[in-house]
């Protein structure tokens, strides 16, 4: 429906949504008349913009950045409380929202105009977000910049080395992909503190690393014991995740793979359901307990970067290698060695290999849930080691359990 009365609705209405906003925050310069104006303002501009040209776009903005000169001359008497430029910044981005909605771009200009609103209302949470971040969290920040934004756009396209697998510029994307999500749960993880719980701590710590909140979890379990606590808390928080792993892998997967994503998680969505099953039967047990989350590292840190993409060629090269001289079944050896303290490289590799269509995507599922047993059988046994007893004996019925289901589905799947 292309209705250029449609367009200027849209941009009428969006206008008065954020308008309606900075009435409430009460703005001293625009609210509900002016935010709708000048959005609908850019709407003209927009719908005259097609055939007379871009021009008209540029005579708009420019009779609009006029508008707020003039609003924000100095005027004799005592200067009005209204400090700061968001609502002249507003008021430029709606001017453009009106623009695409009068160049007919309805999605963009919709996403754009609600995200406006969204982020002038959340003023107060996101002072007090940034004002909660310690300088090792804005360090994480500013190094996943370097990650993403400085090394990514430098790194060439092709694919070199043996087998051919070494593409620099996609084997990087991967990088960043796990440091943007690790980092993400990172920060989360550090603001939340114990407030979150025994979800929380399970949730964003097997985000950040499964292994690494297994590990710790464990040795705070042993003091705990030694002092007559319960293990159910440390329990549930391995649990999740260790659940948290096989929703992971989803991820992953549909980054990496999404034409192929049904038949590689087939089996690993089998899995997450039995083990979040489990966590929530252990929730329910253990509900409304606080948890101190186990400590956490900066997963944005460039050496944890150069860590992985080594890894990550690494587990490429032996995919590759093994599937060419021992054929599929060499790469359950490679998933059991991979998967032992990692999941992330093996788990892109073969969805990888899916995608360019030189594995089978059902193989490729196969493999990854391999992987997946190998690493609950590493975590069983960090917490046999470092764990209490009580812990161990625990861990290990509801791991041999999964183990005993995956080895299920790899025989009749």
């Amino acid at each position: 429906m292309d209705s250029p009365l449609l367009n200027f609705g849209i941009a009428l209405g969006l206008g008065l949504l954020v308008g309606l906003q900075r009435e409430r925050a009460a703005s001293l310069m625009a609210g509900i008349r002016t935010f709708p104006l000048v959005t609908l303002f850019g709407a003209i501009c927009g719908d005259l913009a097609t055939p007379h040209g871009g021009w008209v776009l540029s005579a708009g903005i420019g009779a609009t950045a006029v508008l707020l000169w003039a609003a924000n001359v100095p005027r004799s008497g005592p200067p009005a409380d209204d400090p700061g430029l968001t609502t002249e910044a507003a008021l430029l981005v709606m001017f453009g929202v009106g623009a695409l909605a009068g160049t007919g771009d309805r999605t963009l200009a919709v996403v754009i105009g609600a995200t406006t609103a969204v982020l002038l209302h959340l003023r107060p949470e996101l002072h007090a977000f940034a004002a909660r971040i310690a300088d090792s969290e804005m360090r994480a920040v500013m190094q996943f910049a370097v990650v993403a934004l400085i090394v990514l756009p430098l790194l060439p396209e092709g694919r070199w080395g043996p087998y051919g697998v070494i593409n620099p510029r996609q084997i990087w994307w991967m990088v960043v992909l796990i440091t943007g999500i690790s980092l993400a749960s990172y920060l989360a993880y550090r603001l939340l503190g114990d407030r979150g719980g025994a979800l929380a701590a399970g949730f964003l710590g097997g985000l950040i690393s499964s292994t690494a909140t297994t590990v710790a979890t464990a040795r705070g379990s042993r003091a705990a014991a030694n002092g007559g606590g319960s293990t159910a808390l440390p329990l549930l928080v391995i649990q999740i995740a260790s659940t948290v792993v096989f929703g992971r892998v989803l991820l992953l997967v549909a980054a990496a793979a999404p034409d192929q994503f049904v038949p590689i998680v087939r089996l690993p969505a089998i899995m997450l359901g039995m083990m979040t099953l489990a966590a929530v039967i252990l929730g329910w047990r253990t509900r409304r307990h606080p948890v101190a989350p186990p400590p956490a590292s900066n997963p944005a840190e460039l050496r944890l970067a150069l860590t992985f993409a080594a890894l990550f060629v690494g587990v490429l090269l032996a995919v590759a290698a093994a599937r060419e001289r021992l054929g599929d079944a060499g790469l359950y050896a490679v998933a059991v060695l991979s998967g032992l303290t990692d999941m992330d490289a093996i788990t892109l590799s073969t969805a990888q290999l899916a995608r360019r269509g030189e594995l089978d995507g059902a193989m490729a599922g196969r493999v990854i849930l391999v992987a997946a047993m190998a690493n609950l059988v590493f975590k069983a046994g960090a917490v046999a080691v470092l764990g209490s007893r009580d812990l161990a004996r625990h861990v290990g019925l509801l791991f041999g359990g999964a183990l005993l289901v995956g080895a299920t589905l790899l025989a009749v799947g």
